[in-house]
């Protein structure tokens, strides 16, 4: 049996991306035969406190209490990794994120002389390049892990050029296209549960409401588009605590605009988020930066008409005028341009369009895909456990 440890900053029921893919990481390589402990963090715990394991079907869950700073969680970690370590013997480390779970992974792994794995996700090779990120810490990371994944092929190049690595593996996020479909299913919710009028367009976007997501330019896409017809901004998620006050501006200076911003809140399960999705008329991922956002893929996986910026691994997924529309990072101010010009398309348009959004996210992003790739690189990792 082979025994992987996985560190993650976020693990279900944690909100995110971080957390949905750390979560369907696991537990594919739970079908495929390997022993996987997750080590992750809580900000719901006091400091130092480890909880009890959390038994899943192949897998247990540790969680850890969060110091107020990493230069105390981080060591107090690596204490509990030597201590799981000396009881269950891995093979490999696996860190989700390049920091702080990647750093740990490959430095623990060093110690122990056992192999290593970091995953690129989203922004996490920008955000450590610049103040306050750690460079140095960064480049150690990405030069001394044995395997590194990326979502996409854009955050492959830029590892290549920070680490001189040639050998990053692209390892795709993936859907559940049997959840994430657009045929209804019972018990979805309704526009009417809702409190949205029939005639009004429904303006979508998934996930934690932020900068980094391009909040300030879905605010201002529902005004632009409120002033030629009905429509209201659904957020499938919730509002991160310190952008609350963006959201408060809004409902100052648009008043009449702010009360057509419905927010569902936390939402326990995908089944839930995928009847939300296929609500929308069109789906907004109006980025500033990514790595290769599952809340997209999810909702082409749905059929919706999608207009995304060109962030991260974005143009990787979709075709401009193909299976969804791609707005320039430098053009977001025109985000509600954009929206009112899809409007106005012909209805059998927009359906070749969904029905491609669907078509490249069964082709390129399933989750069968997924599992033949994870078996190669666990195979490649570690290839003579028993």
């Amino acid at each position: 049996m082979k025994r992987l440890l996985v560190i993650t900053e976020r693990f279900t029921p944690d909100l995110g991306g971080l957390a949905t893919s750390a979560t369907r990481l696991v537990g594919t390589l739970s079908q495929l035969g390997v022993e996987v402990d997750v080590v992750t963090w809580s900000r719901y715990l006091q400091p130092g406190e480890v909880l009890p394991p959390e038994r899943e079907d192949n897998y247990r869950v540790y969680r850890i209490g969060l110091y107020r700073h990493w230069d105390m969680t981080m060591p107090h970690t690596l204490n509990v990794l030597d201590w799981l370590h000396s009881a269950c013997g891995y093979d490999a480390v696996w860190g989700h994120y390049l920091f702080p779970s990647g750093f740990l992974a490959a430095w623990f792994a060093g110690l122990k002389g056992i192999a290593s794995t970091v995953s690129a996700r989203g922004n996490d090779i920008d955000r450590e390049m610049f103040p306050p990120g750690d460079f140095a810490r960064l480049q150690w990371t990405l030069q001394n892990a044995q395997v590194i994944t990326a979502v996409s092929a854009d955050m492959s190049r830029k590892i290549q050029l920070l680490s001189g690595r040639d050998d990053v593996v692209v390892l795709k996020n993936t859907v559940d296209a049997e959840v994430f479909t657009p045929q209804t299913q019972p018990g979805d919710v309704t526009r009417e549960s809702l409190g949205i009028s029939p005639d009004e367009v429904v303006l979508g976007f998934c996930g934690e409401l932020r900068e980094k997501k391009g909040q300030q330019f879905l605010l201002n896409a529902l005004t632009t588009v409120r002033q030629q017809r009905p429509a209201c901004l659904l957020i499938i998620g919730e509002v991160r605590t310190s952008q609350e006050s963006v959201l408060q501006l809004y409902k100052t200076q648009q008043p009449e605009d702010a009360q057509r911003v419905v927010i569902t809140g936390h939402l326990n399960n995908p089944q839930a988020v995928a009847s939300y999705l296929r609500l929308c008329d069109v789906y907004l991922q109006p980025s500033l930066w990514e790595g290769m956002p599952n809340a997209l893929l999810e909702a082409m996986a749905c059929g919706c008409c999608c207009i995304a910026s060109d962030a991260g691994g974005i143009p990787e997924v979709m075709t401009h005028g193909e299976n969804g529309f791609i707005l320039p990072r430098s053009h977001l101010h025109k985000l509600g341009e954009a929206v009112l010009e899809f409007l106005a398309f012909l209805p059998a348009e927009k359906d070749k369009i969904k029905q491609a959004a669907r078509d490249r996210i069964l082709l390129e992003y399933s989750l069968e895909q997924e599992k033949l790739q994870l078996q190669t690189l666990i195979n490649s990792l570690i290839p003579n456990s028993v």
